[in-house]
């Protein structure tokens, strides 16, 4: 299949994905009904949801084959993110651009294809799309139901989206509230200890005592309101922080192989993902890192030659006032001069072809770089034209 080439805006489409922050292996059940619906609304026995990202079709739902990725340049769905209304192959046995793929003349033996665009902010994000064994077409009120049926996705991801954010609000004020009452309990109790001593002694209590006692009230009560604005502005500078999930670096570890290691072994290099600390009582923003790594281990097993390694380090390092997380990739592939690097980290860069002939997107890294601008991160490119590269990424957040 002939790689489709990128949008007009194809990193301002990624951005929009990747602030939607879908964790696409882990919501198959929240959309499995719409997945359904398409299916018998079309009269397809086939149905899935996509979202297209750098190098991958993320399946985030299905109905009827069971799939969770395809690389991007082998997914019909491509082409449909190019669509403003829908795309639509009646038999795919007979187009010339198909009918020679491995799911029309073996396996699934697919005939017919038919995709809506899943749209956000004038950005195809992906598609869903129904296939069907024997070819057709679909009436006109069809195709109409099924538009409604993607906006309806569309409108589910975005309220997941917003009830994360107003979770992760009302999880901030219950720390702010915390916070608040057990910094001032101690203050307040001494205030309330004073005014008890002054009620005890009731007329034993002389005019210079009561006036000591009143100053201390005064300047504890006003310490107390200053120590409730310092952690309440501290709160407010806070508040448009990335959300952090509680996931441990093994489990971002075993994800990676999870999601990688196919991928790898289809170009039969090995890839390795090791963690030197493991960080038990640590948690990153799980969504955001996954794209992250996920972005820059596939970068590097597209650049990497039959045969070759690809190794990923995950490390915490903690101080008193920080927890740094380091995350590098480290290929051996045929590397990549300063120019280059330059380049593939500009928001123009140009399309490339990997080691085995991948379709290269060209917005990978710049999309690393704008997910950790997000984040205060910072990303390191080393290399060594035919040796290979490293991409060093560093995030450290306060605590």
């Amino acid at each position: 299949m002939k790689a489709a080439p990128f949008t007009k805006d194809e990193l301002g489409r990624l951005m929009t994905l990747a602030d939607l922050n879908v964790d696409c292996s882990n919501i198959q059940e929240s959309f499995r009904d719409l997945a359904k619906l398409a299916a018998k609304v079309s009269g397809s026995p086939i149905s899935m949801i996509n979202l297209v990202d750098s190098y991958t079709t993320w399946t985030i739902s299905n109905y009827g084959f069971d799939v969770d990725k395809t690389p991007r340049d082998e997914s019909i769905c491509q082409y449909t993110i190019h669509e403003n209304e829908f795309y639509q192959v009646s038999d795919l046995s007979v187009d010339p651009m198909f009918k020679d793929e491995g799911f029309v003349t073996d396996g699934p033996k697919f005939r017919f294809y038919f995709g809506v665009p899943l749209s956000a902010q004038n950005h195809n994000l992906g598609a869903l799309c129904v296939l069907d064994k024997k070819a057709k077409e679909l009436p006109a009120e069809k195709i109409e139901l099924l538009k409604i049926i993607a906006d309806e996705i569309m409108n589910r991801l975005k309220t997941m989206q917003y009830v994360e954010s107003l979770q992760n609000k009302v999880t901030e004020v219950r720390q702010t509230q915390n916070r608040v009452i057990h910094d001032i309990r101690g203050p307040i109790a001494g205030i309330i200890g004073l005014a008890d001593i002054m009620k005890m002694q009731g007329r034993d209590n002389n005019i210079e005592e009561v006036l000591e006692f009143i100053g201390l009230i005064y300047k504890g009560g006003k310490s107390v309101l200053e120590l409730a604005d310092e952690i309440l502005g501290e709160e407010k500078r806070l508040k448009n922080k990335v959300k952090r999930d509680d996931m441990l670096l093994q489990t971002f570890k075993q994800r990676l192989e999870q999601l990688y290691t196919p991928q790898a072994r289809s170009k039969n290099i090995q890839l390795a993902v090791n963690v030197l600390n493991a960080g038990e009582d640590i948690s990153f923003p799980q969504n955001k890192l996954m794209q992250i790594a996920g972005n820059l281990i596939s970068n590097a097993i597209k650049f990497t030659p039959k045969w070759g390694d690809v190794v990923a380090t995950l490390d915490v390092v903690q101080t008193e006032t920080n927890n740094t997380l380091y995350i590098t990739v480290r290929d051996t592939g045929a590397g990549i001069s300063a120019e280059q690097i330059a380049a593939l980290l500009s928001y123009n860069t140009a399309s490339s072809d990997g080691t085995d002939g991948e379709k290269g997107y060209g917005f990978g890294l710049a999309l690393v770089k704008h997910l950790l601008k997000g984040l205060n991160g910072t990303l390191n490119i080393t290399s060594k034209l035919n040796e290979g590269t490293i991409f060093e990424v560093t995030i450290t957040e306060s605590k």
